[in-house]
Parts: C-alpha cells; structure tokens; sequence
C-alpha cells in the first residue's frame, strides 16, 4: 500500500473537528473511570460505557468498547472477556473506546487501579504510560518508521521486566471509515507515520503476575 493512500482522508475531514473528538473521547474515559467501583463485572461495565458516552451525546462507535478487569487485562482487543470476572480494590483494569463524534474517529485508552493496590500494580500501570510517552518522543525526534518504534517501545518494555503484546499494533485513525483508506497496523508500518493520524498502544504484560496495563493515544 502506497503511503499516499495510507494516509488519505476524506473531503469532510477537519482537523479541528477531528481533535475536538479526542479530547472528548478523553474526558468521556475519565468519566468512565471515576464511576468504576469494586464489584462490577464486564458487563456492568459496558453498560457504564454507553450510559457515560450518551450523556456525551455519542452514537455511535467505530469499534466495540473494551473493558478489561483483573486477569483479563492481559488480553488484547480481540479475545473474548471471562465474565465471571468482577472488579476487586486494588486490581488493574482498562478501558478502550472508539467514539465516533462529529464523523470524526477518537481512539483512546488507558488502565488504572481501583482504590488502593499494590506498588507492582501502580508501577506496571504507570510503565504502559511512560513507555507511550517515551515511543511517543522517540518518533517525534528522531522520525522513525512505525515498525522501528515498535522495536524501540520492545526494548523499553524489557528494560522494565514486562512484555509488549505485539498484536496490539496500533493504526490509523480519521473521519470515519478510515479503514476506506487504510487497515495498516502501525508496528508493521515502514514509513514514518504523520502526525494526529495514527494510534500508538502500548499494551505490556506482567507474566509473573498475570496482570497488563494499556495506553493508547494518537501520536501528534
């Protein structure tokens, strides 16, 4: 696939627009998050979900919303969530949504730990950010292909002692249906992504510990 169309978008794309959604998509999850309480299982958590984006007026999404509680947080996008599972103080989650706002696409993510957990729990939490963040700068400075910030986020997950879920490879993003012009997944990507329009994840697991933190967010 040409770079070009890889990074197309439609005529009724705004950036403006397109931001604007992010930053709604990130309030929208912290919304979510402040009324996650012990207790709740999968499913009581995808009702939260909906509840919170329609006081967002969203409706629609351009992928399933993912919440991930305990064990489950070491699961990528794709597999299914056991829901016997219930949210327990102290333990990691996360969320992963993809409104659609204004025609436009957000993508965002994050964990966190109810309550009061452990050191461990709040660390490997705070490494998926910090190894975002640190990808995120790698790219910027240096401008690296997305298969090489892939590799450069590989060894920041291993300095740490964890393990970065390849399959969580992040992607394009724009005016929805983005995938008109592009289904690349962004670790396989030889070129050097431009700004806003990619999706960076950051999913590391914790084997030992059978525990995973998530971050997603565009690189800009």
């Amino acid at each position: 696939m040409e770079i070009q169309s890889c990074e197309k978008t439609g005529p009724n794309f705004s950036l403006d627009t397109y931001l604007a959604a992010r930053r709604t998509c990130i309030e929208a999850v912290n919304t979510i998050i402040k009324k996650i309480e012990p207790g709740m299982s999968e499913k009581v958590g995808q009702r939260l979900i909906k509840e919170v984006f329609k006081d967002y007026d969203v409706k629609k999404l351009w992928h399933p919303s993912k919440f991930r509680i305990s064990s489950d947080s070491v699961k990528g996008f794709s597999e299914t969530p056991d829901h016997t599972l219930l949210c327990e103080e102290g333990d990691v989650c996360y969320l992963d949504v993809g409104p659609i706002i204004n025609q436009h696409e957000a993508d965002y993510g994050r964990s966190f730990v109810i309550g009061n957990g452990s050191r461990e729990r709040h660390a490997l939490v705070q490494a998926s950010e910090t190894i975002f963040l640190n990808t995120a700068k790698f790219w910027k400075q240096e401008r690296k292909s997305g298969k090489e910030l892939f590799e450069f986020a590989n060894d920041q997950a291993m300095n740490l002692g964890f393990i970065l879920n390849p399959k969580m490879a992040g992607h394009r993003l724009g005016d929805f249906p983005h995938r008109v012009f592009s289904s690349e997944k962004l670790f396989k990507f030889q070129q050097v992504p431009v700004e806003n329009l990619w999706v960076l994840e950051i999913h590391v697991i914790d084997e030992a510990n059978q525990r995973g933190a998530f971050f997603e967010d565009i690189l800009y």
